[in-house]
């Protein structure tokens, strides 16, 4: 996994909320960026040393960044 960003936000999901994948496994669906920080903290990660914002972090694809409503 060298040169990836370890989490991806995947594309909004038709039915709303988005696919989170943290070191190439799927976390789960998250509905908003609280969602995504319970995610990082279940992955090990402490809230206070995330920014979401952080490209070499976190990686939003298909649409922008904390943008969760339905595609």
């Amino acid at each position: 996994m060298a040169g990836q960003t370890p989490v991806v936000v995947h594309r909004p999901s038709p039915g709303g909320g988005r696919r989170v994948t943290i070191r190439g496994r799927i976390a789960g669906l998250a509905h908003n960026d609280a969602d995504l920080l319970e995610f990082l903290r279940r992955a090990g990660l402490d809230e206070a040393d995330v920014s979401l914002d952080d490209p070499h972090l976190v990686e939003w694809r298909g649409g922008r960044a904390h943008h969760w409503e339905a595609a």
